[in-house]
């Protein structure tokens, strides 16, 4: 399934990510994932389980090539399938392929953006957690990312994507959950959101 989540800046999108990853320690209640709960879990324990993080900001590694960026990432799934291999990344992005030589610092933001989805790709996840997936990306690349995005759903990775672009997203996810001040204020179907203005005004501006 892949899952947009959505509302205004500071209304906890970020944060939910950060704390489903490990990165936000004082967290309550529980996260269920492959039938585990792993809140409070280190971070490296719930990305051995299967779970990847594409961060706002990127996290690219400047000093490191797009090759060295990528297979630093290289493992296989938790079953042991390797669906997702250097080859195979370089086919998905083939600007990556052109510039695997290049460090991270030459990318241009889209390219980084490629990068660190292409880095997220190599560690074989059941599910992505992609935050600012197009955030600052010219209209070009973002729908470039958009395809990418529809790609990775169409392998059958879940993922959970944040993103400022309603519209976009609407066309891929099959569900979208709407937050306002930590609290999910709608979940259900894009179509569903769409036949309510009210909400999306309320809770978007949109």
């Amino acid at each position: 399934e892949q899952v947009a989540l959505i509302g205004r800046n500071g209304m906890g999108k970020t944060t939910l990510l950060r704390s489903l990853m490990g990165l936000v320690a004082d967290c309550r209640g529980s996260v269920a994932f492959a039938g585990k709960n792993i809140a409070r879990a280190a971070p490296e324990a719930i990305a051995r389980a299967g779970v990847a993080f594409v961060p706002e900001g990127r996290g690219v590694f400047g000093s490191l090539s797009v090759v060295e960026n990528l297979t630093m990432a290289a493992r296989s799934a938790t079953d042991g399938r390797c669906t997702w291999t250097l080859d195979r990344i370089f086919a998905l992005f083939p600007r990556l392929h052109e510039r695997r030589g290049n460090g991270g610092h030459q990318l241009s933001g889209g390219e980084q953006q490629m990068l660190t989805i292409g880095r997220a790709l190599m560690t074989n996840p059941d599910l992505i957690l992609i935050d600012e997936a197009t955030e600052g990306l010219a209209p070009m690349v973002a729908q470039d990312i958009w395809k990418t995005l529809a790609v990775i759903k169409g392998e059958g990775v879940a993922t959970i994507v944040v993103d400022k672009d309603f519209r976009s997203l609407s066309r891929i996810a099959d569900r979208v959950m709407l937050l306002s001040k930590g609290t999910v204020v709608f979940d259900g179907t894009p179509a569903t959101l769409q036949d309510q203005p009210g909400t999306l005004e309320r809770y978007l501006g949109v």
